[in-house]
């Protein structure tokens, strides 16, 4: 007898869908049998109607716990991504302190305790210490970060050899590097040109010069000391004219944003702060290139960057642009946005889940038991009612920023359930019963 037996949906695989009832026993998927076919189980769902995806994998994401907790914690940041179908969170290391020792990812493993409302991986940062690996390797986080521009001196590898180096230190072990492609030179070297703190000031401190730059160095650098690495998200066609010719040299994957997706710089001047992120949003050729690049499945992941702050920080008076503290909430809306995609005729919903399911669980050390709807696989699933749509609103967002700059867009479908590890934790837009959220490590 299975657990929960959830009746006449259509199963979405990043290989593909097709009719079936999924058994669930002891918070795995236990079968995937013909519609129809006899089964017991203590709870059936009538999923008829619907589609049924793996819980969503967000591989970038600032839960800014500990220490920036006014921003966001590990309660509110997993209530947003459990709204919005997102049943693995993978924590960004940038709070306060940065996740740099095997001490502070112990520690903010401990503090998630019963607070996390879905399951949660954490990430390590590369300091210049590099002493401090072998420890930190012991705790299997999903990923290290490393980071080449625009972060304080202790986190920076600014130059080719400094990456190289980073990433020998981690040579032979099983885990993946995430590397944000930047150029410290060029961003030094515009603001010292330019002091206006204006947003074209903002814009040309950080060009589609200096993300090429850092994608080829990174896939350079990885290619020399066969590491395995992931590049943060890339939003420029001189970046994904890069990466397209370079990508084969080296063990890496690359990732970008929904915002990156549908905003251009000249939507600063409306959203102003609430838009104001790094990388910058570029032109429409740049968005154009990039929607290109994601539908000829040359873009393995799409993520979040959740990064909130506190509504008031985002309405202060700043003297420059770029003092702005950068970020947006977006894992309540990952999963909205990208079946907007899906509505605008670019991807299939079997794409969705391979770039928010399927790849990042693979890619992060989580695909024997996340990403897919399979045997043995955590039955993290998604009930999605395409006769109903959704909008995204302002006043639904449970993220402490308080807002979401997609708001009132209107998406042909409606999350109807989300199940973790085989129990409802969301029906119909809310929460049912407490955080039921666990630590993932990486697996070995």
């Amino acid at each position: 007898m299975f657990d929960t037996l959830i009746r006449d949906g259509t199963v979405v695989n990043a290989d593909g869908l097709g009719r079936g009832d999924i058994g669930i026993a002891a918070g795995k998927v236990a079968a995937i049998i013909a519609p129809g076919e006899a089964a017991e189980a203590r709870t059936v769902v009538d999923a008829s109607g619907c589609f049924v995806l793996p819980g969503l994998v967000d591989a970038h994401a600032h839960l800014r716990d500990p220490g920036l907790t006014h921003k966001e914690d590990f309660s509110s940041g997993t209530h947003a991504a459990a709204l919005g179908g997102v049943t693995t969170v993978l924590d960004m290391p940038t709070d306060e302190p940065w996740t740099a020792t095997a001490e502070q990812l112990a520690d903010k493993m401990a503090l998630a305790g019963n607070r996390i409302h879905v399951d949660v991986g954490l990430q390590a940062v590369v300091s210049r210490d590099l002493s401090l690996i072998p420890r930190l390797l012991d705790l299997a986080p999903v990923s290290f970060e490393l980071f080449t521009a625009d972060v304080p001196d202790a986190f920076l590898f600014a130059t080719l050899d400094a990456v190289a180096e980073a990433l020998k230190a981690l040579a032979g072990a099983e885990t993946l590097i995430g590397i944000s492609p930047g150029d410290q030179s060029i961003l030094t070297g515009s603001s010292e040109r330019d002091r206006s703190g204006t947003i074209a000031a903002f814009l040309d401190s950080r060009p589609s010069l200096a993300e090429a730059n850092g994608i080829a160095r990174a896939l350079v650098a990885a290619a020399s000391t066969e590491a395995r690495i992931h590049v943060r998200q890339i939003n420029s066609e001189l970046g994904v004219e890069t990466w397209t010719r370079l990508r084969g040299i080296a063990d890496a994957s690359v990732e970008t944003t929904p915002q990156n997706l549908f905003f251009t710089a000249g939507d600063y001047e409306t959203q102003g702060a609430n838009l104001k992120a790094s990388p910058p949003l570029r032109s429409p050729q740049d968005v154009d290139a990039l929607r290109a690049a994601l539908g000829a499945s040359l873009i393995d992941i799409v993520a979040s960057d959740h990064a909130p702050h506190a509504p008031n920080e985002k309405a202060a008076r700043y003297a420059a642009f770029a003092d702005i503290p950068g970020g947006m909430p977006g894992l309540q809306t990952l999963l909205p946005t990208m079946l907007r995609l899906v509505d605008d005729g670019l991807i299939a919903l079997p794409d969705l889940v391979r770039m928010c399911s399927r790849n990042p669980a693979e890619r992060f050390g989580l695909g024997r038991r996340k990403g897919r709807i399979a045997a043995g696989y955590d039955a993290d699933l998604l009930i999605l009612d395409p006769r109903r749509s959704g909008i995204i609103a302002n006043a639904e967002q449970v993220s402490r920023a308080g807002y979401t700059p997609f708001d009132g867009w209107t998406v042909k479908a409606r999350l109807a359930g989300v199940f973790l590890r085989g129990r409802e934790i969301v029906r119909e837009g809310r929460l049912v019963g407490p955080a039921q959220g666990k630590i993932v490590t990486r697996e070995s």
